[in-house]
């Protein structure tokens, strides 16, 4: 092999492990993010849930005041 065809070999393995470098690093961050997305969501939601059964929770006690006084 001439010095032309090492260079191009070195040349297209360098890119290649640049190119699966850049791969797991958009796997990972899309992992990430869709991670992140999901305990948003699940937050968001355990926090209506909470503050529905809080709401129903003071209407009932409200609604028992009114009715024994």
């Amino acid at each position: 092999m001439g010095g032309n065809q090492v260079l191009a070999v070195v040349v297209v393995v360098v890119v290649l492990v640049v190119v699966l470098v850049v791969v797991v690093v958009v796997v990972v961050v899309g992992v990430v993010v869709v991670v992140v997305v999901v305990v948003v969501v699940v937050v968001v939601v355990v926090v209506v849930v909470v503050a529905v059964v809080v709401v129903v929770f003071l209407v009932v006690v409200l609604v028992r005041g009114v009715l024994l006084c």
